[in-house]
């Protein structure tokens, strides 16, 4: 049986890679028992759907979008960690 930290992990990696299917057994073993990870399952996923909506907004309205200048400054300072 996986603990919290465990089925967290896996329940956001499942967002961006297929689980197998231990993987998933397990997962979903612990969610029937684990509200909290429940929620935090719940939670991520809103978390995509807000994303989704923004970028889709973003890409009809490119004022809600950054600027050119703020989009340099944010590079600039991420190069400094490579």
């Amino acid at each position: 049986m996986l603990n919290c930290k465990q089925t967290s992990l896996l329940v956001s990696q499942s967002l961006d890679r297929p689980l197998t299917w231990r993987e998933r057994w397990a997962v979903r073993a612990h969610l029937l028992i684990c509200v909290y990870c429940r929620r935090f399952k719940q939670q991520l996923l809103w978390i995509r759907r807000q994303l989704s909506h923004w970028q889709q907004r973003v890409t009809e309205d490119q004022s809600l979008g950054l600027s050119s200048v703020a989009k340099e400054r944010i590079t600039q300072q991420l190069d400094k960690f490579h």
